[in-house]
């Protein structure tokens, strides 16, 4: 039953990456946070950045090592290389944004790339794996204050009903806001001027729509969203992608808890 469940899946997989609607829709996927917090690993990098594209393999074996209910990782490509010789077609502005927020909740006045949060607070030796590990590990000792479920259906080819409900176990009121972000692993940019003029990067795990803030009343938040992947890229590939889900202090900027859904698995 097993071996005819996972070819199931395979097929389905290879529908939804050519477009067929009618195993489309016949597929849901879900995901629920488990009972002890997970982290958040965001990067902060950029294709103009010539000292990102060890991060960005940095993040690429975290994220097929470690396991999803432990660490989730997201790369957040930001927009402030792009006048200095080439344009990041992953960069947003807004990542831009939540990278000089989440400094100046711990008083940091300075971003830089590649740059490293973990449940919302900078880690400068990412790269140090008794550091990472601390960091990571801490936030797993802790039970989780918040539950989040995800639900993905397909509706038609490359389309998706989302449905993300987010609770905190405990109500403290406003000031909790929660976020989606749809990534897409396999990525690859030949860059052809900047700092990594001639090179070819590898890119997993990279935002490609930002959804939020959604706020929390009275402790709650139900998300319902459509997921069109034509929307974000022709070149979308639906085998590729996931979803995050995550909860957000808004008066400190901890990251609370996170869910993946790994579409792609």
């Amino acid at each position: 039953m097993q071996i005819l469940n996972n070819v199931t899946k395979k097929l389905a997989l290879t529908a939804l990456a050519l477009g067929i609607s009618s195993i489309a829709q016949a597929q849901d996927y879900t995901a629920q946070s488990p009972a002890y917090r997970v982290a958040l690993v965001e990067l902060y990098s950029s294709e103009g950045c010539n000292s990102c594209p060890p991060a960005d393999q940095w993040l690429s074996r975290l994220g097929a090592q470690a396991k999803a209910n432990k660490v989730v990782p997201l790369a957040l490509h930001v927009d402030y290389w792009d006048n200095l010789g080439w344009k990041d077609r992953f960069g947003d502005h807004r990542f831009t944004v939540r990278q000089q927020e989440l400094a100046a909740f711990t008083k940091n006045r300075v971003v830089y790339t590649p740059e490293i949060f973990v449940g919302g607070r900078e880690l400068r030796h990412w790269n140090v794996k008794n550091d990472f590990d601390a960091a990571a590990g801490k936030i797993a000792e802790q039970p989780s204050p918040a539950d989040i479920a995800i639900k993905l259906s397909g509706t038609a080819a490359r389309t998706f009903d989302l449905s993300t409900k987010v609770k905190l176990r405990q109500s403290s009121g406003d000031g909790h806001n929660a976020y989606i972000a749809v990534y897409e692993n396999q990525l690859v940019s030949n860059v052809a001027a900047g700092e990594n003029g001639g090179v070819t990067l590898h890119h997993d795990y990279v935002v490609r729509r930002w959804l939020g803030p959604f706020a929390l009343k009275d402790g709650a938040v139900q998300i319902n969203e459509k997921i069109a992947l034509d929307s974000i890229g022709k070149d979308v590939r639906a085998d590729r992608f996931g979803i995050v889900a995550f909860v957000q202090n808004a008066s400190s900027g901890e990251v609370l808890q996170v869910a993946r859904l790994a579409v792609d698995r």
